[in-house]
């Protein structure tokens, strides 16, 4: 490798330099990053895995959770509705403030 004389440079050129330093630096780490990805999938694909699973990357869906069904429904808008899980909605908490029971707002089946 040549030597460059530092000394003799001016600070734009040092700074230019150094900009060009880390760039080279971060091209090579992420080149190197990519040949250990490709060649530990490559290996995993050999073996009949794939990278994700063994990783645990895989998603899985959960099994019976649901939005769940509305439970109660507001008076007077229809569109709002609660499934009784969770933090309450406000006007749920605002009804039970104001003495009503939760149990108006029950949907019922026709």
């Amino acid at each position: 490798m040549a030597s460059v004389d530092l000394n003799s440079m001016e600070l734009s050129e040092l700074k230019k330099l150094q900009k060009d330093v880390t760039k080279a630096i971060d091209d090579f780490e992420e080149r190197k990053r990519l040949e250990a990805l490709a060649a530990v999938k490559a290996k995993a694909q050999e073996m009949g895995f794939s990278l994700a699973e063994l990783t645990g990357d895989v998603t899985k869906k959960k099994a019976g959770k649901s939005a769940g069904i509305p439970k109660y429904v507001h008076p007077e808008n229809p569109a709002k509705t609660w499934t009784g899980r969770g933090r309450q909605p406000a006007w749920i908490k605002e009804a039970l403030d104001a003495g009503r029971s939760l149990d108006e707002f029950l949907i019922t089946k026709s």
